[in-house]
């Protein structure tokens, strides 16, 4: 169930990126689209047809793709305010709690981040850059057969840190108590049961029920990934999130019980979840194969658990610690944990990683749920060059340009100089007659 794979064979298989597209999609996946949409009709196509029919008839199309899809008739799309003080008050003192403390620990990290506008004279005149909270946000959380709560909370809070004036998050139909719960604890007011790629739609174009959107966040399924895509351009996006994914390094002096633990909780995701553990050490690999084996029986998920681990799971070995930062600095992942004797200084090797977590104490579901950071991170190989969602995301920054006359008489002129380089004679011509003047 969970191969052992030297390195160039892991390249090939289970370390190989490729475009959402064009990745090993479950049969039980494509068939239910065809079977829906028509023969020969893949993933892309479906949801094409289903943005352009939302934008074409709104809130009618999102109730029929709600209904063809996911099976549950909807009237009301937005969810009336008392449902989410109704679901708050019947939570579960513990988890109401937790959820408290992951609230408070999620603000209290993202109000550390600098967010400041400035500017500076030492140029000639006032040079700067001004933030703008960005006016109007979605959010996607996910339902399905795993609600996440603790994704609205990892994506909401830091909006709000961020000053958004109105955030609106869709979620599929009928959602979980705790999604209702926690939108509660964040004080919103706003929730759509609308799911998959209809959502996007609507956040993208506007329904009669609610208006677009300036930027959508959240990750989601396939459908709600090639959505984002589709809709880019049109709102801002916090990326276009794929598959979830761990890489763990780790040595011999790691619990093997531990690594087989948090493989075995990052492919409880889905089927095409990625739990890759890379270790330098055969025996070490093998101990963590037999835990794996014997903590998955038990296990509601055991049978996603075991796709996820036989399609796209697996133990690479590594010549030493070394090489495996340098390969996981090739896949850039989503979730990189160290377990090893000195995680400070092999983390010091590595660029590219969403998050990275030190040491067996720093596992990776204590960031799932209540360390601080954001769980929303790039996925994809994308940590190259994408960063974890932050209040970051939720601000625009717009230049300041107010140079003194003295600056603009000096520079006038070698602008001038520059536009003519360039053939563009109005720039020149815009930039001389600042000249001019100023020798009238």
């Amino acid at each position: 169930m969970l191969n052992i794979y030297d390195v160039e064979r892991a390249r090939r298989t289970i370390l190989r990126r490729e475009p959402p597209e064009r990745q090993n999609l479950p049969p039980a996946l494509l068939e239910g689209v065809e079977r829906i949409f028509g023969q020969g009709v893949v993933p892309s196509e479906a949801v094409a047809r289903i943005l352009a029919s939302v934008r074409e008839e709104g809130d009618q199309a999102v109730r029929r793709w709600s209904q063809l899809l996911e099976e549950v008739q909807v009237e009301e799309l937005r969810i009336p305010n008392s449902d989410l003080v109704e679901a708050s008050q019947d939570l579960p003192t513990a988890l109401s709690e937790a959820q408290r403390t992951a609230a408070d620990r999620i603000r209290g990290f993202h109000e550390r981040q600098p967010l400041q506008s400035w500017t500076t004279d030492a140029l000639g005149g006032k040079l700067g850059q001004r933030l703008t909270p960005i006016r109007r946000v979605g959010i996607y959380v996910p339902g399905g057969s795993a609600p996440l709560p603790s994704s609205l909370l990892m994506s909401v809070i830091p909006a709000q840190v961020a000053g958004v004036e109105e955030i609106v998050v869709c979620t599929p139909p009928r959602p979980h108590a705790t999604i209702l719960a926690a939108a509660h604890l964040c004080g919103l007011e706003t929730v759509y049961q609308i799911g998959g790629a209809q959502a996007i739609a609507a956040m993208s174009y506007g329904t009669e029920s609610l208006a677009p959107v300036d930027k959508i966040v959240g990750a989601g399924n396939l459908f709600v990934a090639l959505a984002k895509q589709q809709v880019y351009g049109l709102v801002g996006l916090d990326g276009v999130a794929g598959p979830t994914e761990t890489v763990i390094i780790a040595d011999t002096t790691a619990d093997p019980a531990w690594v087989a633990a948090d493989l075995l909780a990052q492919a409880e995701h889905e089927p095409m979840a990625s739990a890759i553990l890379l270790t330098p050490d055969r025996s070490f690999a093998e101990a963590v194969q037999a835990e794996v084996a014997r903590q998955i029986e038990p296990l509601s998920r055991s049978g996603i658990i075991a796709q996820s681990l036989s399609a796209r799971g697996g133990i690479v070995l590594t010549e030493d610690l070394n090489a495996a930062a340098a390969l996981v600095d090739e896949y850039a992942p989503e979730h990189l944990c160290l377990s090893v004797s000195d995680p400070a200084a092999l983390a010091d090797r590595i660029h590219n990683a969403g998050g990275i977590f030190l040491g067996e104490r720093s596992f990776e579901v204590l960031g799932d749920y209540i360390a601080g950071p954001s769980h929303v991170m790039p996925t994809g190989g994308t940590a190259r060059f994408a960063s974890p969602l932050s209040a970051l995301d939720f601000v625009k920054i717009t230049s300041w340009i107010e140079l003194d006359p003295e600056t603009s008489a000096e520079l006038s002129p070698l602008a001038a100089e520059l536009a003519k380089a360039e053939s563009l004679t109005a720039h020149a011509s815009a930039a001389e007659l600042r000249t001019e003047g100023e020798n009238v």
